[in-house]
């Protein structure tokens, strides 16, 4: 039997021509990333104390993000030690203040096709939609892959999900991930590797698929995976990768698939999940009329370039409805940047949108935008747990930009399709 994507990248990286699900394995890392939150300030003492450092600074990318801006002594001093500790270890990818890691790391041209990567982040996964196998870890398990450059794994298996037919004007890769949190449950995953296929998703822009690949998380999977293709080449060439033309990095035919599932793109409905999970997810005319006081674009599921443009589309020569606080934190300095030469990001702001910083911010809880007591919010991001992203009395319901967009112009949850 042939091996799927997952089963060749895990194989390349640990030395051997095949390798099977439920097998013991150890791999050689090719890149790992860690942010302020889960880096130096908590592996720099466990490798101070086993006296060695970094085993290769060129393999490692480190990222402010969660402790952006600092506000107060604590997170200047988390700063400081991301700092110092990038140039103790002589780090030279060292990205401060640039964006949240999942977006920065693949625009800065750091991800390859049939590269094994680990983050020190749940949303690690977002690596692979380049074709790369890339997960979370703990802070002592990076500790251990920054002193060895090696990590252990359990095989997994692959759950294939096919997206046939193509998605309808205002509906994008945040409402196939909603759909999927509900129909398959935050752990549908269980440890295995998500692979996405199908016309929509090859149909999908570079930042849709990274969606896609993100939330792998949500369904419990310890990775999203996408076959490379030009799409993703382009992106990464534009990025400065040096990237070849190589396509071994495709599962074979014959491969075994745990799991196959099949959902029609073309019937998909724009998605809104209620408090407190992902998985409380329905059609937006489930929600209709719910009033909001918050509409929130960030994170790093829903404030990339694309995500913006879709907000954009639907803010177009409109005004949040009076009472609602339009928010937008873009996923990162560079994709503001683009927004804001194109007009992109104007049509937010002149909205009423109210610009933050790119970073984390309120969908890690992070920071002083945090939502207030009995607050109710529609955000783009990918979480929706209770009090993760402010009181515990605040409810946050989540949805796509364009949703979002939409709920922010009509006071309440608002299906965007009528605003396209």
């Amino acid at each position: 039997m042939g091996m799927t994507l997952a089963e060749k990248i895990i194989a390349k990286a640990a030395g051997r021509p095949k390798v099977a699900p439920g097998e013991i394995v150890t791999c050689k890392v090719d890149l790992a990333m860690i942010h302020d939150s889960g880096g130096p300030r908590r592996v720099k003492p466990i490798l101070d104390r086993l006296d060695v450092g970094v085993w290769d600074p060129s393999k490692v990318v480190l990222i402010t993000d969660h402790y952006v801006p600092a506000t107060d002594d604590e997170s200047r001093n988390i700063q400081a030690i991301a700092r110092s500790f990038a140039a103790a270890q002589r780090i030279a990818n060292f990205y401060d203040q640039q964006g949240i890691c999942h977006v920065v790391l693949p625009e800065r041209g750091h991800l390859r096709p049939g590269m094994f990567a680990v983050g020190g982040d749940s949303h690690s996964p977002t690596g692979g939609a380049f074709g790369a196998y890339m997960f979370g870890v703990g802070a002592t398990e990076m500790a251990g892959v920054l002193a060895t450059g090696e990590i252990w794994l359990r095989v997994p298996e692959t759950i294939l999900i096919d997206w046939t037919g193509k998605l309808g004007a205002g509906v994008s890769s945040k409402d196939m991930m909603l759909l999927l949190c509900a129909k398959l449950g935050m752990d549908g995953g269980r440890y295995q590797a998500v692979q996405y296929a199908g016309d929509a998703v090859r149909a999908l822009p570079m930042q849709e698929r990274m969606t896609l690949a993100n939330m792998a998380a949500e369904l419990g999977g310890q990775a999203g995976l996408i076959e490379a293709d030009s799409i993703t080449k382009d992106f990464l060439r534009a990025a400065g990768a040096d990237v070849e033309d190589d396509e071994s990095w495709r599962g074979d035919a014959d491969a075994t698939m745990s799991e196959h599932h099949v959902f029609d793109a073309t019937a998909l409905e724009p998605q809104v999940a209620a408090p407190h999970s992902p998985a409380n997810a329905a059609p937006v005319s489930s929600h209709t009329g719910t009033r909001v006081d918050v509409a929130y674009i960030g994170a790093c599921t829903g404030a990339k370039l694309e995500d913006l443009r879709m907000a954009a589309s639907v803010l177009r020569g409109r005004k949040a409805a009076r009472g609602v606080e339009l928010l937008v934190a873009p996923a990162s300095l560079r994709d503001q940047e683009i927004a804001r030469r194109e007009g992109t990001l104007d049509v937010i702001l002149q909205a009423g949108g109210r610009l933050l910083a790119n970073a984390c911010g309120i969908c890690a809880g992070y920071g002083d935008e945090r939502f207030g007591e009995n607050v109710t919010a529609i955000s783009s991001t990918a979480r929706n747990f209770k009090g993760r992203m402010g009181a515990a009395t605040s409810n946050v319901y989540l949805g796509s930009p364009y949703t979002v967009a939409a709920s922010a112009v009509e006071g309440r949850i608002a299906d965007p399709r009528a605003h396209i």
